[in-house]
Formats: structure tokens, C-alpha cells, sequence
């Protein structure tokens, strides 16, 4: 069961935000500013933080430069009332994962946060084996008795989201949202683009095939 932190000033933002994720299946810890995160951070492990930026004492930018300039790759989502670009900017800039604008969406903001957990795990696992076929995520590099391919970035992410779950179908939406992110500006033919690259340089491999699902996405089989 995933843990999550969250920091809001507002109380009863805070125990509606709180409220949700318990709801959802998250184990769920609740504070008002940023120094109480770093407090439980180091008594408790948590798997995501999800944070304001206006609060008293330590505010969520500095909170996230913080945490980021301790080496933690914590994935952490900020959420504040200023929408310009430039506060955007500074929100990614500090090193934070995903922004969200208020009012928020409470079931965006659960989509979202199981994305940035699923990214989080295939960063984590560094390594995935598919028969004979090795997928390192460290190097982007995939092995396999046919050749060996340094894949780009979209691409290798694409192929590893897949083969960490064999027959297991994936829109097109839910690829662009793991991969690319909700607020990118592509469009789900990216993804198609992505997958011939793949099935071109994989043809012949011998331990998996990317199938197309017509009219819902893709998946990859065990041959």
C-alpha cells in the first residue's frame, strides 16, 4: 500500500485531499507546512509527496530544493493558486514532478499521482527480463540474443511500460499520460509514430511481438 504526504495550510483542503487518497486505497499522512514534511521524512519513508507552495514557515519550493539537494528522488507534485507560466516554470524548475493549478480536480489529482508512482517504479526497478531479452533502464539499452539496441528516450519507456506487463492492454491515452505526461501538448499519434519505430527495430526478436488492438492501443505478447 502506497504512503502519501501532503502539505496544505488550507484545513479543510487538507483533510479533503487527505480525505480522497485514503478513499482510494493510499495510507495517508497530513501536515500544514513544508518543515513537518522534512520532520516526517526523516522518521518515515513515504512514496510520494504532493505539496502547496504558499505556507507558512517552509513553502513548497523550498520544500522541493530541499529534498532535491539531499540526493531524494521522492516524486512530489506541488499545487498552488498561481497559473501563470512563470510560476509553472518554477514550480519544475525546483525539481518538482507534476503542478497542479487550484481549484483542484480531486480525481485528476489521483490519476496523477498513480502515474508519477508508476514512474517512479519502472525508474526504481532499473531492470526488466523478458525470456532472453533485457531491458536496462540505466543505459537504455535492450539485450537480446539477436542484437543489441540503445533505444531514445520515449522509446525505451514505451517498450519497458509494455514488457513489465506482457498481454496486458494499454490505450493510447494511458501511454501518452505515463510517458509523456498529462500536460503534454502531442497528441496519442505520437505514440503511434513511437510504436512502428519499435516494431521496426524489434522484428526479429525472438522473446517478444508488439500486438495493435484496433481502436484501443497496443500490448506486448510473450512469443
Amino acid at each position: 500500500m502506497f504512503k502519501i504526504i501532503i502539505a496544505e495550510d488550507d484545513v479543510e483542503l487538507r483533510q479533503l485531499f487527505q480525505s480522497v487518497f485514503i478513499k482510494n486505497g493510499y495510507v495517508v499522512k497530513a501536515v500544514s507546512n513544508g518543515k513537518q514534511v522534512l520532520e516526517e521524512l526523516d522518521k518515515n519513508y513515504y512514496d510520494v509527496i504532493i505539496s502547496d507552495i504558499m505556507m507558512p514557515e517552509m513553502d513548497g519550493y523550498e520544500l522541493v530544493r530541499t529534498i532535491r539537494e539531499s540526493g531524494s528522488t521522492i516524486p512530489i507534485m506541488l499545487i498552488t493558486a498561481k497559473s501563470t507560466f512563470d510560476d509553472m516554470r518554477l514550480g519544475f524548475l525546483s525539481g518538482s514532478d507534476d503542478y497542479m493549478v487550484k481549484p483542484v480536480n480531486v480525481n485528476e489529482m489521483v490519476l496523477r499521482v498513480a502515474a508519477l508512482l508508476r514512474r517512479a517504479q519502472m525508474t526504481n526497478e532499473r531492470r526488466l527480463t523478458i525470456g532472453n531479452t533485457i531491458l536496462e533502464y540505466d543505459t537504455f539499452t535492450v539485450y537480446s540474443l539477436e542484437e543489441t539496441i540503445v533505444l531514445p528516450l520515449k522509446e525505451f519507456l514505451l517498450l519497458y511500460k509494455m514488457c513489465a506487463y506482457p498481454s496486458k492492454i494499454f490505450t493510447r491515452q494511458q501511454l501518452m499520460d505515463d510517458i509523456w505526461g498529462y500536460d503534454s501538448e502531442s497528441d496519442t499519434h505520437t505514440v503511434d509514430v513511437h510504436i512502428e519505430r519499435l516494431r521496426k527495430k524489434f522484428k526479429e526478436n525472438s522473446d517478444f511481438e508488439i500486438v495493435t488492438m484496433r481502436g484501443i492501443g497496443y500490448k506486448v505478447i510473450k512469443k
